[in-house]
């Protein structure tokens, strides 16, 4: 299973989301295979040791300056059983603008035809998308199987769901009729607010309007989500307070996987 996490704003918790939901599923000992499409490169220094500038990466398997390919630039997780194709330094975005200004076709396929050379290898994939609609998505949204929408129990979250999902049918007509949208995870929920409640009843009737599924259980937002991230830990190697909040994201990495896992 193939998906692309994406919002078209930053600071939703795509990363941290990937991570989270990686984790889960080499504890389920599944074959996980993290691509990092976001030039911020945040969800490959949370999960590999060592990525220098000078590595080959992402960039150089979708540029069309190199031959090197997507098996090339792979690299060991922190993690039995997880595997990430990497970015490193500012090599992603000119390769995001050559993507643009090159007249060759298939552009935006140029993941999609990489990764099909490699899929069988994987139990599930995850995409992180940078927060806009370039090329770079663009590739992962043709590569995908499923979108994965990451949003928050905020009004501009609400207010930025339609045009998102808008643009998801584009790609779905155009590049990639295969594309489904499996579903919105509530992240960074402030549930002891009264705008954090309105707005999440608001986005569960926003997608129940639309057809789509809304994620269960809403991720809380809580700090030690984003410090278990930044010190390469587990949820579930954490104390008793922190061990729960593992379960959310074992949860949701169910319904993704439609209860499909090697335990």
């Amino acid at each position: 299973m193939i998906y692309a996490f994406c919002n078209q704003k930053g600071g939703v918790g795509k990363s941290t989301t990937i991570y989270h939901l990686a984790r889960a599923a080499v504890l389920k000992n599944l074959r996980v295979l993290v691509i990092d499409a976001d030039p911020q490169g945040n969800v490959t220094r949370a999960l590999v040791e060592d990525v220098q500038g000078d590595d080959i990466v992402l960039a150089d398997a979708l540029s069309y300056r190199t031959t090197d390919t997507l098996s090339d630039i792979l690299v060991p997780g922190i993690w039995e059983g997880l595997t990430v194709a990497p970015t490193a330094g500012d090599k992603l975005s000119p390769v995001r603008d050559e993507l643009v200004s090159t007249p060759n076709p298939g552009r935006e396929s140029r993941l999609r035809v990489q990764l099909d050379a490699i899929k069988a290898d994987y139990d599930l994939v995850l995409i992180d998308c940078a927060p806009a609609l370039d090329t770079l998505t663009l590739n992962a949204l043709t590569a995908a199987e499923g979108v994965v929408i990451i949003t928050q129990s905020k009004q501009w979250s609400l207010d930025g769901l339609a045009l998102l999902l808008d643009n998801v049918d584009n790609v779905r007509a155009y590049y990639n009729p295969r594309l489904t949208v499996a579903g919105l995870i509530v992240n960074l929920h402030e549930a002891n607010t009264g705008a954090g409640r309105h707005w999440a009843d608001e986005l569960g009737s926003a997608a129940t309007a639309r057809g789509l599924r809304l994620l269960d259980p809403i991720v809380p937002k809580r700090q030690a989500i984003s410090d278990a991230t930044e010190y390469g830990h587990g949820l579930d190697q954490g104390d008793s307070k922190t061990r729960p909040l593992a379960d959310i994201y074992a949860a949701l990495l169910t319904q993704l996987m439609g209860g499909k896992t090697n335990d």
